[in-house]
């Protein structure tokens, strides 16, 4: 983590979660720190907490960013406050389970607001003054289910392939400036996003730790790489769907994700 001490980071989605570990492996490298999320009092805890076990500089910035104008807001005040952001980390996001005809639409658009329209704002609002300086590094959530179709969380996949391939794309971009950009790519996680997406507990069997996934993805960055997947089993997983047809690994998917026999898809 000594390649941000002193530096400063930004990053969403930091009450719960990976976002939450990723603050604190920073703070403990001596990274100075721009939090936000939608809950402000989540925020003000883990800021308290980072200041008072390590000599670093944390703000906080209350933000929605299912809202177009957050990203937007988000950098008014680092701009307003003069607070130079070496590295972004694009970590808010959610997932919504269930048969994609009886989710709410607008539940599935709030997501892909948040899964990709933000990243996308985000990384282009503080990428420029990264190439001008010729350092910076940007970090972006994605997942597994971004490398194949995963019914029952179809556009939660989907908005994940986008950060995918967006991250490694952009990587290529800016690599000539000495700036890394890496897609984070975790399996099934023991974050809050299970409680909030409303996936069976089947799914989650095997889940790593939300620290783990958190150190995985800051090493790999600083490391040069353009994309990580967390845990050799999802590795051995992804890499194996090459191998096959892609409807049946669809297939798969469904039966592993499918609501249990006798309830509503």
């Amino acid at each position: 983590m000594d390649r941000w001490r002193g530096k400063r980071a930004l990053i969403t989605g930091a009450s719960a979660g990976i976002g939450w570990e990723l603050a604190k492996l920073l703070a403990a490298g001596g990274t100075n720190l721009v939090l936000t999320a939608r809950r402000r009092e989540r925020l003000e805890q883990l800021a308290a907490e980072l200041k008072s076990k390590n000599d670093i500089q944390v703000e906080i910035v209350t933000a929605d960013l299912a809202h177009p104008a957050a990203p937007h807001d988000i950098r008014a005040f680092t701009s307003a406050k003069n607070l130079e952001i070496d590295l972004l980390i694009n970590n808010a996001g959610f997932g919504v389970y269930g048969a994609f005809h009886s989710a709410p639409v607008d539940r599935q658009a709030e997501m892909v607001q948040v899964n990709c329209s933000a990243v996308v704002a985000l990384t282009h609002l503080y990428l420029p003054d990264m190439v001008q300086r010729r350092r910076g590094d940007v970090l972006i959530l994605a997942s597994v289910a971004g490398f194949q179709a995963v019914p029952y969380i179809a556009t939660y996949a989907a908005t994940k392939a986008f950060d995918l391939l967006f991250a490694e794309a952009i990587a290529e971009e800016v690599r000539p400036f000495g700036i890394n950009v890496c897609a984070l790519c975790p399996g099934s996680t023991t974050t809050e996003f299970q409680q909030v997406a409303g996936q069976p507990d089947r799914a989650f069997r095997h889940a790593e730790t939300a620290e783990k996934v958190a150190r995985v993805g800051l090493e790999a960055l600083a490391n040069g790489k353009s994309y990580v997947i967390s845990g050799l089993g999802n590795y051995a997983s992804t890499q194996s769907q090459r191998l096959v047809p892609r409807r049946f690994v669809t297939r798969v998917a469904a039966k592993m994700f499918a609501p249990p026999e006798g309830q509503k898809p």
